[in-house]
């Protein structure tokens, strides 16, 4: 593991270098989705400190096992009943794909006054199997969610198509990028736009050219499942 991690370091600075962006930018989220415990803290040890997890219940169970300064990250579907379950263990929910969940999450941290960390799923490539809203959905429903005095829109996520080549997804990293340019430009979220989740184990170093802030890489750090 510690050789894949170095690695996967390694292609993000070139990619940086490439782009003429620093490293220092760019947060790597070791998606821990199915992997134990035993294996979180490997990685723990070599310095991770951000895990993704695409479900509630994985959440729940690692989350009092792992060190205080481990960042949890929800990139998975959440579903509206199991909101309350996430809100305190999550830095960050990548996956807001709808205004009723958006609804709920406000309902939910205002019970506890506090503030959750969202981020808008945008479905660039349209695909009908993933969530999430489309570029041109996502500025409306934005303008909807920042009214909710608990929530802080943190900025934008997609998850891109399986391809076998990483450069046909270009298009839809520089897609987003130019929506999160054009959000920040119009000061919606009063200023708060300032991430940018994209970029996955087969084509984060093309989303990290594209402007990505944070990329979400599983196989790439703890093996195939």
């Amino acid at each position: 593991m510690e050789k894949k991690i170095a690695e996967i370091k390694a292609r993000i600075e070139a990619a940086c270098a490439r782009s003429n962006r620093d490293p220092k930018d760019i947060t790597l989220i070791a998606v821990s989705k199915t992997k134990p415990i035993a294996m979180l803290k490997a990685a723990y040890d070599l310095g991770m400190r951000d895990f993704g997890e695409n479900k509630v219940q994985e959440i729940v169970d690692k989350y009092p096992h792992m060190p205080e300064d481990c960042r949890f990250h929800m990139i998975g579907h959440l579903q509206t009943n199991k909101v309350h379950q996430v809100l305190d263990k999550t830095v960050l929910i990548h996956s807001v794909d709808s205004l009723h969940l958006a609804e709920r999450i406000e309902k939910e941290a205002s019970k506890r006054e506090f503030t959750a960390q969202i981020l808008l799923e945008v479905n660039a490539a349209r695909e009908e199997s993933k969530f999430g809203f489309y570029l041109e959905e996502t500025e409306e429903a934005l303008r909807k969610i920042v009214c909710f005095p608990h929530i802080c829109v943190k900025g934008l996520m997609t998850i891109a198509p399986n391809v076998e080549n990483a450069q046909e997804n270009r298009k839809y990293f520089k897609d987003l990028y130019q929506l999160y340019v054009d959000i920040k430009s119009k000061n919606i979220d009063n200023g708060t736009m300032s991430v940018l989740s994209m970029g996955m184990t087969g084509d984060f170093e093309v989303a990290v050219e594209e402007g990505a802030t944070m990329i979400r890489v599983g196989t790439g750090i703890f093996g195939s499942r």
